[in-house]
């Protein structure tokens, strides 16, 4: 499936980060909203820095298919924080209607917008 490469180039910065000390996450509330967003075909601009949009855009007529047919978000769990040079970035599990669970990692903000947002694994 497709979403499996979800802003991979953009995420994979995120995979190479130092654990943090948060021991609960911040970016449920952002994540939620970009991830139901693009399965409606929509990247979110107000939340996205130029390069996530960019890879979002180039994505999006592939991903929003995905996203929808795996149905609403059920669940969020907060797995963990890490620390990157340009800021954390948090790692959730989404588990969808459908029963699919997906790792997303979400972080390092940028004048109030996201450098990355992915799926990983």
């Amino acid at each position: 499936m497709r979403i499996q490469t979800l802003f991979a180039g953009v995420a994979a910065a995120a995979l190479m980060a130092f654990p943090a000390m948060a021991q609960e996450g911040q970016y449920r509330e952002p994540l939620t909203r970009i991830i139901t967003e693009a399965a409606a075909g929509v990247c979110l601009e107000a939340l996205m820095g130029p390069g996530l949009l960019d890879a979002c855009n180039a994505q999006i007529q592939g991903m929003a298919p995905a996203l929808t047919a795996m149905g609403a978000i059920e669940s969020m769990t907060f797995v963990r924080s890490e620390d990157t040079p340009e800021g954390p970035v948090e790692t959730w599990a989404v588990k969808y209607a459908g029963g699919q669970t997906l790792t997303w990692v979400i972080g390092q903000v940028k004048d109030g917008k996201f450098a990355t947002v992915g799926v990983s694994g």
